[in-house]
């Protein structure tokens, strides 16, 4: 079995994974939303902070599996820096203590494989990656041969929706707050551009789309901004962020063949956008894949399926080589 430590952000999470069966037989998270919401986002110190308190305890429930691990995973890139050595911290003093090899594994690997989670991975697969820190498509045809085929210029699709629940003060996260405001919403009322749409270039951004929200905010908020205006700004930002992306895919598949494409990643909850990836994907006959709704956030269930292939490849690292990475700029 392989022990996987997460704590590239504000989830603090450990899981244990057999080998040769994939079972995830231990998979424990403790979110810091609640923590970090009066902030309107994540202060990576508070998170470095509660990590050193929840990794211990997520860690004591592990102790019966401890004597049958095989090796010690953990993520080390990208994310925060002061949270990522948190998690390399507890697992090079676990490496030490049961004389255990050490894994470390790629956090936006990780997202991709929490398709796979108690399966076989399926390779080649073109993945659209949607969270708070990244927007890209990826082509996926194995473990270590993945490229980038488009990326945001500027802010996340997630962002957007963090910064869109800001400006309205709604809360943190902001995601499935705007996904539930929208729900109540006319998304035709407003008419926000969608970013990137003269552009022959499959790329994304959002920070046009997050000025145009601000200012018709603003407006409402000179006459009368009732629930029934929040409502409605939520449902039109929605409804043109995922146009944007629905456009650039759109682009993608009539230059490419593709048989199977998912959505990954902490965004990748929201049902708005599932559904109209589902029609897309419909229309182009391709099979969409998507990840459980509980493994689209930061988890460590989904390092650990990584891990699984890393030591099947025998791909360990050291004490000493083992370090963190804030940014990458590939796979």
């Amino acid at each position: 079995m392989i022990l996987a430590i997460e704590s590239s952000c504000d989830d603090s999470s450990i899981s244990i994974t057999k080998i040769e069966t994939l079972e995830l037989v231990f998979h424990k998270k403790i979110s810091q939303e609640l923590e970090h919401s009066i902030y309107g986002g994540v202060v990576p110190e508070l998170a470095a902070r509660l990590h050193i308190e929840a990794l211990p305890k997520i860690l004591e429930e592990c102790k019966k599996y401890l004597k049958d691990l095989k090796a010690v995973a953990v993520t080390n890139a990208p994310g925060l820096s002061v949270t990522l050595t948190e998690g390399v911290a507890m697992a090079k003093a676990i490496s030490i203590a049961l004389n255990l090899p050490l894994i470390a594994v790629n956090h936006l690997k990780g997202h991709i494989h929490s398709l796979f989670i108690e399966k076989e991975s399926l390779f080649p697969i073109t993945v659209l990656l949607v969270s708070g820190g990244h927007t890209q498509i990826v082509e996926a045809k194995s473990l270590n041969d993945m490229q980038i085929l488009a990326r945001t210029l500027d802010d996340s699709f997630g962002e957007s929706f963090d910064k869109v629940s800001k400006m309205l003060n709604l809360g943190y996260p902001g995601g499935p707050i705007i996904e539930k405001y929208a729900e109540h919403g006319d998304k035709n009322r407003f008419i926000f551009p969608i970013p990137l749409s003269q552009s022959p270039k499959i790329e994304f951004s959002y920070s046009g789309l997050k000025n145009a929200v601000r200012l018709k905010i603003d407006e409402l908020e000179r006459t009368t901004l009732n629930e029934q205006d929040i409502y409605d700004v939520c449902a039109c930002f929605q409804k043109t962020a995922v146009e944007h992306i629905l456009q650039k895919l759109r682009k993608l598949f009539k230059q490419n063949t593709i048989k199977d494409f998912a959505i990954v990643g902490g965004a990748s909850a929201n049902l708005f956008l599932r559904k109209e990836l589902e029609d897309l994907c419909k229309k182009y006959g391709t099979t969409l894949h998507l990840s459980e709704l509980k493994y689209c956030s930061d988890n460590a269930a989904m390092i650990g399926r990584v891990a699984i292939e890393q030591y099947k490849n025998g791909e360990f690292t050291t004490l000493e080589d083992l370090d963190i990475k804030t940014r990458l700029k590939d796979y």
